[in-house]
């Protein structure tokens, strides 16, 4: 009985979410935690684009592994790859909580370079993981693969629930003098503390690897003979699912049997050629651009719709992608309605951080539900995309994944470095003052 609960869907489905919520919870982590930090490290409110320029060298992963796959195809073991980089992340996120306050002086100035070098190392696992953990899922089903973006959504999530219950950016206004100024009100825990919480999602997230590694061992040790090629080709045109075998993925082997990889010149096609552009484009918003300003287009109807939109936003990553368990959308057309839907909501977010401080509809309830109501919306809707075209690339073979996961790399980081000179260089968007007075009246 043990080991038929073990070997059941419904355990894999969980071992592939927590898997999954290691990819990016490291870097979700960091700037959640950057209000808390700044105001100890000496870099101060320079810290966000020192943050920005160490996940921007983390792309270093990504094309050390791109570049093993077109060198030396087929070399690459990807579950040891994912091993290391789990491991690494392991020990880097418990050298985080215990040294993140230790500063060095460099060249007559303090700095804070134990935070610095583990938020890089940090960084490059988690800007490996879109290159690896997805290639990996080609030895599972395709609904497996929309329970890994619904972990990855969790693992923005997670943090965010964390830092508000440990008080992040939590203040009050004050008179000081006769002018109002915001006083941080005292976390309900520190930092380290914080830390401690993103080393145990790393460590749950290496465990739950390793027990679907150890699954799939079982599986290939009492795996019954395979059947002829003729068999299997015949199989690979039914829905998605010859490779489960009792909610447990048979070895890579039998993928390779079950799916014939296609011909290199095959993959390059119009519609794959679409979909990776629609993921590079969608991730270049949710995870480059958008991100970026959110603190603009947020702050000036005040700090609760700031939270409201993180946090429901956050809520509805891992609902659209749960979604799409139950509804997979496969017409182009169709996806191209939805980036275009997802497209017209960030518009009117990139417009009101354009007019902060003085948004329109600014002290009128109908401006704050909008907003707050475009960050849901947008969120959900190119986190189904998102989800969907994983999904499909899926059914390509096991390169359609690795180029997935590259597009998301890219896009991701051609939004950051596309607003990164127009934020930090040329301030073309202005913050609102956390408890200044009307000054749009």
């Amino acid at each position: 009985m043990s080991g038929s609960w073990w070997s059941s869907e419904t355990v894999t489905h969980g071992l592939m979410a927590l898997f999954a919520v290691g990819s990016w919870i490291s870097v979700n982590s960091l700037w959640v935690e950057l209000p808390v930090v700044v105001r100890v490290l000496p870099e101060g409110w320079n810290l966000p684009a020192y943050l920005s320029v160490l996940i921007a060298f983390g792309n270093l992963g990504p094309i050390a592994v791109t570049i093993t796959h077109h060198c030396a195809p087929g070399r690459l073991n990807e579950r040891v790859v994912i091993h290391c980089i789990q491991v690494l992340a392991v020990v880097a996120s418990a050298f985080l909580a215990i040294f993140w306050s230790q500063t060095a002086t460099i060249a007559g100035e303090e700095r804070s370079l134990p935070f610095l070098i583990l938020t890089f190392v940090l960084a490059f696992v988690c800007c490996t993981s879109n290159v690896t953990f997805l290639p990996f899922m080609f030895s599972y089903p395709p609904r497996y693969v929309r329970t890994f973006f619904i972990g990855q959504g969790l693992s923005a999530l997670f943090p965010c629930i964390v830092a508000l219950g440990q008080g992040v950016s939590k203040l009050e206004c004050k008179t000081v003098n006769g002018t109002v100024q915001p006083h941080y009100l005292k976390e309900n825990f520190p930092a380290q503390n914080f830390f401690w919480f993103l080393f145990v999602m790393l460590f749950v997230s290496a465990l739950s690897f390793l027990a679907l590694t150890r699954r799939q061992t079982t599986s290939e040790q009492y795996a019954p003979p395979q059947e002829p090629d003729n068999a299997a080709v015949t199989k690979n045109v039914e829905e998605t699912h010859p490779l489960n075998n009792g909610g447990t993925p048979v070895s890579e082997e039998q993928v390779q049997v079950a799916f014939p990889p296609p011909a290199p010149q095959t993959f390059w096609t119009q519609h794959n050629i679409y979909l990776l552009a629609l993921l590079a484009v969608s991730n270049a918003l949710t995870n480059g651009v958008l991100p970026s300003i959110q603190s603009f287009s947020c702050l000036p109807y005040g700090s609760m719709t700031f939270h409201l939109s993180v946090v429901l936003g956050n809520i509805a990553n891992p609902l659209a992608c749960f979604l799409a368990m139950f509804f997979v959308m496969r017409s182009p057309t169709g996806l191209g309605i939805l980036s275009l839907g997802g497209g017209v909501f960030a518009a009117y977010l990139i417009a009101l951080a354009a007019r902060s401080p003085c948004p329109p509809l600014l002290g009128n309830p109908s401006g704050v539900a909008l907003v707050v109501i475009s960050w849901i919306i947008f969120t959900g809707l190119f986190s189904y995309l998102k989800v969907v075209i994983g999904t499909l690339l899926h059914e390509a073979g096991h390169a359609a994944l690795l180029w997935c996961g590259i597009s998301i790399q890219a896009g991701s980081l051609i939004g950051a470095l596309t607003m990164y000179p127009l934020v930090n260089i040329y301030q073309v968007f202005a913050r609102a003052e956390e408890c200044g007075d009307d000054k749009c009246s």
